[in-house]
């Protein structure tokens, strides 16, 4: 096999004889040569039987550094080579089968489930949240009004915190598991099939809840369980091994309990310890959310190349940033960087309790409004937090999480602003000089924002980090990033669990075996896809535990 690249202008796909004349160069065939291109977007391959080669394109980017292109990744196969397809396992009829109690339906509650049910297992699913559709009217609700309903918001109810934040799937590595099998799933219950080939693929806010859906239906057909509105509110195992899940209205047992409740289930880690199991303090990531207008990031991104029909444009970056800590009067470094970029995008509120404020950004499929924005986020450790935090032990970043997201809520009510979340804000060049704003540009964010100090608001270990980098990033990455049109709204701090949950190389839970801790609430993923192939391997754990006999073909789904 062998690799190449073909590159194209970006508005046009690549030729397909400009495919085929590498290929042949690449493989020393003849310049007639029968080549085969298969395209995982397109839902026909035309083929022939027998020819010379096979190409598959296998990646799909844009190359903005000088002249802008599409570069396409091809992997093109002699005849004489194999190329294994990657198969799908089937689902099996699940009704009447062992049950795995799966707690929380985000990635990878999803994911444990269908997988559990490919595996023969039937899986039941406990969400203390609603479906993805009656779960939309509450977030109307909560943007109109201010009041976070407490189980069914933008971090909680089916999809979890990922179902309404675009739709991002950029992981493309492979040291936790096969992604193919995420992306492929995906695209069987609705996504489009670009997925599997974008570098930076993303499925959108618009479309990700009928994926959801399809995915349950799915599950449920072949004899699994979803239970909304169904909050855990006890975990108990017997002598006997078997877990016995409490919610408000039913007890549910099972052998097995896959534990996914996401990053923001605060009750449940209190749960945990106050059982006496073992939790640990996880650094996680707290800054702003950053709004600027999507034309000047297409202009600085595109090198003012941008037309009409390219995709909006996005940016990434990472700076390490140090700072004095006076209680040993050393410089410490940490990393900044962006995070969860929504290009075309819009701020939503994404607290998950009354009296505190914390921002997200989503994204619909197009990608088509006018403004872009990206989380911007410091590093924090569990040394960094104040000294009055060290004594709340594995609750040491979490308590401080929530003092900050309560600090921005306190701010905007003695502002007497008229919508209970409107976030903080202040220009960037003002943050940056320590200077409230005047007055604030206009914003995505439907609760409206008022003038604020988040350069006093914010921790100083987050603050002065933050305004080192701004004004470094336009230097060295983006000039005309740090801009006076640019907005800066408190707080963006869900970047991942300030908690984890330890477990054993077998995925159990130090504590209790038999309970899998997963995903981005056990501290063991960010984002869709990580959560997802977490969630896949909580549910082959929970087979080798349920089923020794199929440990083998266990085994052979982790390495597939």
């Amino acid at each position: 096999m062998r690799q190449f690249e073909i590159t194209c202008p970006p508005l046009r796909e690549p030729r397909l004889d400009d495919i085929r004349t590498r290929a042949a160069e690449e493989l020393r065939l003849r310049r007639n040569a029968v080549i085969n291109v298969i395209d995982p977007t397109k839902s026909f391959q035309p083929t022939m039987v027998g020819a010379d080669a096979t190409c598959y394109i296998r990646r799909r980017s844009i190359d903005a550094r000088g002249d802008i292109k599409m570069v396409y990744g091809i992997d093109a196969y002699g005849k004489w080579e194999h190329h294994e397809e990657y198969v799908l396992p089937p689902l099996q009829d699940v009704h009447g089968a062992e049950p795995v109690i799966v707690v929380g339906a985000g990635p990878a509650g999803m994911f444990a489930a269908v997988k559990l049910v490919s595996l023969g297992l039937r899986p039941i699913v406990l969400e203390r949240g609603k479906d993805v559709h009656r779960r939309k009217s509450d977030m109307a609700s909560l943007s109109r009004t201010g009041k976070v309903p407490a189980d069914s918001n933008y971090c909680y109810g089916e999809g979890g915190a990922g179902a309404f934040s675009d739709g991002k799937l950029y992981t493309r590595s492979t040291k936790r598991g096969d992604n193919r099998e995420v992306l492929l799933r995906l695209v069987e219950y609705g996504a489009d099939p670009s997925i599997l080939i974008d570098t930076h693929a993303h499925i959108g806010s618009d479309k990700l809840p009928k994926v959801c859906e399809n995915l349950r239906k799915s599950v449920e057909a072949q004899g699994g369980e979803y239970h909304f509105d169904a909050k855990v509110t006890d975990i108990q195992r017997g002598d006997d091994g078997v877990f016995t899940v409490r919610t408000a209205d039913a007890a549910y047992t099972a052998r097995a309990v896959i534990l996914a409740t996401g990053h923001s289930a605060r009750d449940i880690y209190e749960m945990l310890a106050g059982k006496g199991w073992d939790l640990e303090a996880k650094g996680f990531a707290m800054g702003v959310r950053v709004e600027h207008p999507q034309s000047l990031i297409n202009k600085i991104r595109y090198h003012g190349q941008w037309e009409p029909g390219m995709p909006a444009a996005e940016y990434s970056f990472v700076k390490q940033v140090a700072l004095e800590v006076p209680a040993d009067e050393e410089l410490v470094e940490r990393g900044v960087f962006s995070f969860c970029m929504c290009p075309g995008g819009v701020l939503v509120p994404s607290a998950t309790e009354d009296g505190t404020i914390v921002l997200n950004g989503m994204s619909n499929s197009a990608r088509s409004s006018k403004w872009a924005n990206a989380g911007v986020v410091v590093s924090i450790e569990p040394e960094d937090v104040p000294q009055e935090y060290q004594a709340d032990g594995p609750f040491s970043l979490l308590n401080f999480q929530r003092d900050v997201e309560r600090r921005m809520f306190d701010f905007t009510a003695a502002s007497g602003a008229t919508h209970p979340l409107a976030a903080p804000a202040q220009r960037m060049d003002d943050f940056c000089n320590g200077r409230i704003s005047k007055d604030l540009p206009e914003t995505s964010y439907f609760p409206g924002t008022v003038p604020a100090p988040l350069h006093e608001l914010l921790p100083r270990i987050v603050a002065e980090r933050l305004q080192d980098a701004f004004q470094e990033v336009d230097r060295t990455v983006m000039r005309g990033y740090y801009t006076h049109d640019a907005l800066l709204l408190g707080v963006e701090s869900r970047t991942s669990s300030p908690v984890r949950i330890p477990r054993d190389e077998n995925y159990q839970y130090t504590s209790v075996p038999g309970l899998f801790p997963c995903g981005e609430g056990a501290g063991y993923a960010g984002g869709i896809v990580s959560s997802a192939i977490d969630g896949i391997n909580c549910a082959v754990a929970a087979c080798r535990l349920l089923c020794p006999p199929a440990e083998e073909e266990a085994d052979a789904e982790t390495e597939g």
